[in-house]
Parts: structure tokens; sequence; C-alpha cells
């Protein structure tokens, strides 16, 4: 405890004390109004919507001309996310340099860090931005999992012929 703290306790009456001890509620409020008064929301700790992340990486992709781009809805298929991204690069580096971008992105615009795995390899690359699934892959490695086909989405590709 600080000092302040100390002070503050040694300060309280003896009934107060006691009623510490039985783990009473000192507070002015009742129990009943205090579960009525909601706390107020911390200023700055508001979250953008989902909408607003979907816009960033899509946006980030554009940037980076990451190819052949498909969202995926997930709402009511599963609880992991609401949407799903999957994209190619061109090479290694360029899957690398997407993915850093979308993070990069994703940090500046007030989304926190996204957790992200396979970035030292870059041949698949996973960001995992909360209610946004971004997957970053090789063309060789996409066509290899084919995560579209699991999802029950088309590849671009596959629609146009």
């Amino acid at each position: 405890m600080k000092y302040g703290a100390v002070r503050h306790y040694l300060k309280r009456t003896a009934p107060e004390i006691a009623l510490l001890r039985k783990g009473l509620n000192l507070n002015r409020l009742s129990s009943i109004e205090a579960d009525a008064n909601l706390l107020p929301p911390l200023s700055g700790a508001d979250a953008p919507p989902a909408e607003d992340i979907r816009a960033v990486a899509l946006a980030s992709l554009e940037d980076m001309k990451a190819e052949n781009t498909v969202e995926i809805d997930l709402a009511g298929k599963t609880s992991l996310a609401d949407t799903m991204i999957v994209t190619s690069g061109r090479s290694d580096r360029h899957v690398g340099a997407i993915a850093d971008r979308v993070i990069k992105d994703l940090k500046d615009k007030g989304f926190g860090n996204a957790r992200v795995e396979g970035l030292p390899a870059c041949d698949w690359v996973l960001i995992d931005a909360g209610d946004v699934l971004i997957h970053v892959f090789r063309p060789e490695v996409r066509g290899f999992y084919n995560l579209e086909k699991m999802w029950g989405a088309d590849r671009p590709q596959d629609r146009a012929s």
C-alpha cells in the first residue's frame, strides 16, 4: 500500500473498519442503486467498429497490389471471426511486404496489435485482427490449401471461367 492509502485507512473509524471486515458496502449508494448505475465508458476506450477494420485491411491490400483478393463472410458459420480475407502475393517478399503493411495500417488506425503467424517464412501469413482474419499466400500455397473452397467461396479466376 502507498503511504496515502495507509493514512486513509488509518483515518477510518472503528465502526467503518468493522464493516470493512464483514465485507459490507461503505458506499453511499445501496447495493441495488450501485448495480443500476453503470460506470461511464473510459475515454478513448471505444474500439472502432468491425466494418472499419475490414475497410482498412482491404485498402492496405489494394495499395500493396495484392492479387485475387476474396472476402468471405463468416457470420453464422463460426465464432472465430466475422470476415475472412484471402489474398495472394507474387513472391515471398511480396507476401511479407503485404502483411507488414496491413499490420502497420491496422496499428496506425487504432486497432491495436494484430496477432501474426507465418511472417518469417512468408509462404502463408495469417493476421488475426479480431473480427477479421487475413490470409496472405504465395499462389502455389494458396492453391494447395484452397481455403475458399473450404469456407464456401469461389476464387476470382474460378468465377471468370
